[in-house]
This record gives structure tokens, C-alpha cells and sequence, in this order.
């Protein structure tokens, strides 16, 4: 039995198969490719059950059918792995036991489960990345902050992973709404790590959120050869560069980064296609003419029509859809929608069913200049379901404040720009809204909640 620096426990004797998990584990904190280092160390121990797991819980993030079907095959290795060693450390079953949740689509339970393990080992790094990254994807923002708050008072700067861990718990606090605290421990988390680039996004969306563009962009620009260095990470940090340079109205400097930094390969990562869709969607609602970068976009999103892994990403294939004008395939990723809102109980069936089904037909609707039935405040109330973060799902509120805005719905309109103004400072978007909406939230915006300065 070995114990890796990251705080986990082994089944193996083969220091040299570890050795390899642990620089896998630091590539995942700081977001470079791990797949060198997993084969690295099962080449020394195949049986080494948490690298196999986390091989499958790539797989399940990384949230295609294609991948999503690959992680059972790395299940049934980790679970022959703990076998093979008698039934593992704890570490390792706890892995093994949240990646089986995860391969039935249950990803919050497989959280728990985590959090479970955590509860006597909070110095466990990879379970505590792996359960955040898993209720960030869930939309269980409470439960992200809630976890890194019972674990962080156990950690030091002398332990492994100590700035990865303060770059969690500063993301929990932004996406609450504690933007001084966040910042404040998101600037540890860098400090410390300058691989951090979670700790360095968190200050971002606290700059993002707070209407400090101009800081925004300086932050970014000054960490670029840091986070350049990132995995396809780098392509989310130059969506918020672009965000910040949208905020100040300069247009063809946004559309530049999109082009060499959010957009520089055509890639069909969920991820990737948020960022890209996301940023199109915004410009265009601004009335700014994109040109053909819609096409590459409709061309993947058209292949992603029926891919139902993950709700999220769904919504952003239509958004690619409907803004191309494929009334066609639009209806066909509805209809799969409607499928899979109809197929389980897992967790994205309930995800689709809840936000999914009535957000898209308000998108599609739109487009067609046609008022739909769905209740626009409450696919605004429940928006945080389909997980993301505020910064990412807002593209969604903006459309439903423009949705509100073209069915002459004040009562709505009202109830989205308060759900919005509990998020965020007011920003030009309104402008872009309806200048009447300046006089019908009145000439002082809505007060910002009283955590934003704690």
C-alpha cells in the first residue's frame, strides 16, 4: 500500500506506477493532458484500479455518447483492479464506487459518495476535484462551496494540491455571490499555484460579474503565459477575455480573439462549442453581423443533434441549430430531447425534462417570431439545473429577457432582470434589451445582495 502526494492510497508496490498517477493528477489540477501519465503508470501496475477510474470519469466528463459509452469499459477495470488487490484502500473504492454512479448517469449521488470519503480524508485531492468538477456539471453550486468549506480548514500550504484546493473553494464563493472573499482566496489560490488556472478563472468571473471590465482584461492579459498553457482550457479564459472586451463595445477586438483563441481549430468538445455558440449568440442579440463562423458550428452541431449525454451542451448545439436557420434540425434535437426527458430517472433525464424541453422550445419559438407556452421565469428560476456557471448560463437569461421583451411580457421581463441583477451588476446589455427597460427597474438598479460585499 502507497500513499501518492496528492493524499491518496494505493494498492500497489510499484512506486513508479504511482509516481506516474500522481503527474496525472497534477495535470488534471492544472488542465493538461493526463493520457501519457495514465499509461505511464499502468504500464508499471495494471491493476492499478484509480488510474483506470480516472480514465472513466474523463469519459463521463468529457460528456459525448462516444465517451460516455467508453466508460464502462474503464469500470469493469478498475473494479477487476480492486479485486485483484483484495478490495482496495478506501481511496480507491471511493473512486471506483462514484465512477459506477456516474456510468448510470448519476452524477450527483456519485458527488456524494465522494463527499462520503472526504468526511475522514479531506486531504484526498483527486476526490475532491473529481466531486466539484461533478457538481459543477450537476448545477449543485451549494454543495460545491458546502464541500470545499468542511474541507479546506484541514488543508496547509505545505500539503500537495493547496492552491488547486483554494482555486475550488474561491469558484464556490463567486458562483454564491461572496465576490470579495472569492477574490480574496482566488489570488491565494494563483499566488500559491501559478498553475492554477481555476483559482485565476474564479478572480475572472468575480471581474465578469461585478462589472470590472477593465480590470478583467488586465488580469487575463497579465496570466496569459500561464493559462496559454492550458489544454483546451485556454480556449474558455479567451471566452471571458472576449467578455470583458464585448462589455467595452469593442467588437472587432472580440471577434479577433474569437477567431485566433476561442475558435482557432474546429473541435466538437461540448466545451469548446459553448464557448463558441455562446459568444456568436451574445454578439448577434447585440445585432453584430458574425458572418459564416455560424457554418463550422451548424456543421457539428448538426452531427450532435440526437447526443443527448449531457443537457448543457445540448442547448448550445441548438443555439448553433436555430441560428443557421436549420428549422429542420432543430426539430430533431427537440424531439431527442423530448426522448430523453421521457427515457430515466437519471440525472439528466429529470434535467431535461425540467429546463431542457420548455428552454429550447423558447429559443426555437423565438427565432420564428412566435410566442410559446413555456413560462419564461420559471426556465429562469430553474436555469441552474443544467450546470455551467452564472457567466456561462447568462447567454440563456439574456435570451429570455429578449424573449420577455418581444411577447410584451413586463411581469416577466421584471422577474428576469431581478433573477439576472441577484447575479451581476447591471451591464450594457440592458441597452440592447430595451432602453425602456432602464425606466421600468427605475433610474437606481436593483440593490446587489448584501453577501456580495462579506
Amino acid at each position: 500500500m502507497l500513499r501518492d502526494t496528492y493524499g491518496a492510497t494505493h494498492s500497489t508496490n510499484s512506486a513508479a506506477a504511482v509516481s506516474a498517477f500522481e503527474d496525472a493528477v497534477g495535470r488534471v489540477a492544472s488542465h493538461r493532458p493526463i493520457g501519457t501519465a495514465l499509461q505511464t503508470a499502468l504500464s508499471h501496475d495494471d491493476a492499478l484500479a484509480a488510474a483506470h477510474a480516472l480514465v472513466g470519469f474523463a469519459n463521463v466528463i468529457l460528456a459525448r455518447s462516444e465517451t460516455v459509452a467508453n466508460a464502462p469499459v474503464y469500470l469493469a477495470a478498475a473494479q477487476s483492479g480492486l479485486e485483484r488487490c483484495g478490495g482496495g484502500s478506501p481511496s480507491e473504492r471511493a473512486l471506483v464506487e462514484a465512477l459506477e454512479l456516474c456510468v448510470a448517469g448519476r452524477l450527483r449521488c456519485a458527488a456524494a459518495r465522494l463527499d462520503k470519503h472526504l468526511e475522514s480524508q479531506p486531504l484526498d485531492f483527486l476526490a475532491l476535484k473529481l466531486s466539484h468538477s461533478l457538481r459543477f456539471m450537476s448545477g449543485q453550486g451549494a454543495e460545491m462551496l458546502s464541500l470545499t468549506r468542511r474541507t479546506v480548514p484541514a488543508w496547509t500550504p505545505n500539503h500537495a494540491g493547496y492552491g488547486f484546493v483554494l482555486g475550488c473553494h474561491a469558484f464556490g464563493l463567486e458562483e454564491a455571490g461572496y465576490f470579495s472573499a472569492a477574490e480574496v482566496i482566488g489570488r491565494q489560490a494563483y499566488s500559491h499555484e501559478q498553475s492554477d488556472a481555476w483559482g485565476l478563472h474564479a478572480v475572472s468571473h468575480v471581474m465578469e460579474m461585478s462589472g470590472r471590465t477593465s480590470e478583467g482584461v488586465d488580469w487575463l492579459e497579465a496570466a496569459r503565459p500561464n493559462w496559454s498553457q492550458c489544454n483546451n482550457f485556454s480556449f474558455h479564459m479567451s471566452w471571458h477575455l472576449a467578455l470583458f472586451l464585448l462589455e467595452q463595445g469593442s467588437v472587432e477586438a472580440v471577434l479577433d480573439v474569437y477567431d485566433r483563441e476561442i475558435r482557432p481549430a474546429s473541435t466538437d468538445d461540448f466545451r469548446d462549442m459553448a464557448n463558441a455558440t455562446s459568444m456568436l449568440w451574445r454578439l448577434e442579440l447585440e445585432g453584430v453581423a458574425v458572418g459564416a463562423r455560424w457554418h463550422e458550428l451548424h456543421e457539428i452541431a448538426s452531427k450532435r443533434r440526437q447526443d443527448m449525454s449531457y443537457v448543457f451542451g445540448s442547448l448550445h448545439y441548438l443555439l448553433a441549430l436555430v441560428a443557421s436557420g436549420d428549422r429542420t434540425g432543430s426539430a430533431e434535437l427537440f424531439a431527442s430531447l423530448k426522448v430523453r426527458a421521457g427515457s430515466a430517472t437519471d440525472d439528466q433525464a429529470g434535467v431535461a425534462a425540467s429546463v431542457g424541453l420548455p428552454l429550447a422550445e423558447i429559443i426555437m419559438t423565438m427565432a420564428d417570431g412566435i410566442v410559446c407556452s413555456s413560462d419564461l421565469v420559471h426556465v429562469a428560476v430553474n436555469l441552474p439545473k443544467i450546470g455551467g456557471s452564472h457567466a456561462q448560463r447568462d447567454v440563456f437569461l439574456r435570451t429570455l429577457l429578449v424573449a420577455a421583451r418581444d411577447q410584451s411580457n413586463p411581469a416577466a421581463l421584471l422577474e428576469i432582470l431581478r433573477i439576472r441583477s441577484s447575479l451581476r451588476s447591471p451591464d450594457r446589455f440592458l441597452h440592447f434589451v430595451d432602453a425602456r427597460v432602464h425606466s421600468r427597474i427605475g433610474p437606481t438598479p436593483p440593490a446587489m445582495p448584501a453577501r456580495w460585499a462579506s
